[in-house]
């Protein structure tokens, strides 16, 4: 799982170093045959990037989904049609074409923030922004969420029985 955030410069070819850490979860995911290639696709105000066999997961997920639903539709589309194939070069850096980045509105600063399955590549005021709106959703949603989730709790009450009438005497 990817964590943490990491801040980087993106060099005048587009290039991002991704985190030591993020590349040794790739190598670890990745087959060892093929070169570490990462999924890259635009997802809310940033990049998202998978490894390659998690996007596989994804489009399965996708697929899974009821066909003719006007959102399910319109999801797959948006995630599918901007994924780029990124391989990770020697110096375990990944040129962002240029489509993504301008989405993105990433330029020269980035940060790179680790999403359990995945890492996302922000603009660091887009970042900035982000982080100060989590905050204050999770200020507010902390009134309804209990965390961790509470255990069972055992029903203690005695078992029902079934109501019987009460029996009269015998009539003679």
């Amino acid at each position: 799982m990817f964590k943490g955030s990491y801040r980087h410069r993106i060099d005048a070819k587009g290039r991002i170093p991704v985190p030591a850490a993020f590349r040794r979860l790739l190598t670890e995911s990745g087959p060892a045959t093929a070169p570490n290639t990462v999924v890259v696709t635009v997802l809310d105000q940033c990049l998202a990037v998978y490894p390659a066999q998690e996007w596989t997961r994804v489009e399965a997920q996708l697929a899974a989904l009821p066909p003719f639903s006007a959102p399910v539709k319109a999801l797959s589309r948006l995630l599918s049609s901007r994924a780029v194939d990124c391989p990770l070069d020697v110096q375990g850096r990944i040129l962002l074409p240029a489509t993504l980045r301008k989405s993105a509105r990433l330029e020269r600063e980035a940060v790179v923030a680790g999403v359990l399955n995945r890492f996302e590549i922000w603009e660091p005021e887009a970042w900035a922004g982000f982080l100060a709106d989590s905050e204050r959703l999770l200020d507010d949603a902390s009134l309804a969420v209990q965390w961790p989730p509470p255990a069972a709790v055992p029903d203690l009450s005695p078992p029902s029985r079934p109501l019987r009438r009460p029996q009269g005497k015998p009539s003679r």
